[in-house]
């Protein structure tokens, strides 16, 4: 978490502990080790720590996070996002892996912005917000 983002407080800090791994996504000042071209004008950073096993063997055996832009569609139900074989689908030409976990779903996760003094829930999803 702190090489890619700038110091968070206490707080922040305790509330991640209790949110991961799980539905949550907090955004963070980004470090200057975050790549430009995840940054953007904004120069933040989004942290979420799904409570999925591939993800998490993956990112133990890599030894690093891994660094990835959101999915990001014009379709209500997005289901090439969900189903395994229209994932390969549509990005095997574009990737040298897909790795077959089953079925994902459509709930989003629940995002707060950490960058200012007090947390701020920007979208309630699956995760609960009465947690905190």
């Amino acid at each position: 978490l702190s090489e890619f983002s700038k110091a968070v407080d206490n707080r922040t800090y305790k509330m991640m502990r209790k949110a991961f791994p799980g539905p949550y996504t907090f955004i963070l000042n980004a470090s200057a080790n975050v790549p430009k071209i995840f940054k953007a004008k904004k120069k933040t950073i989004g942290i979420r720590i799904p409570d999925n096993n591939i993800a998490r063997t993956l990112v133990n055996e890599l030894g690093s996070p891994l660094i990835a832009s959101s999915v990001h569609d014009e379709d209500e139900i997005i289901e090439y996002t969900t189903d395994p074989e229209l994932i390969h689908e549509k990005y095997e030409k574009l990737v040298d892996l897909v790795i077959d976990g089953g079925y994902g779903n459509n709930e989003a996760s629940t995002i707060y912005d950490c960058t200012g003094l007090d947390p701020e829930l920007i979208r309630e999803g699956i995760g609960d917000i009465n947690i905190f």
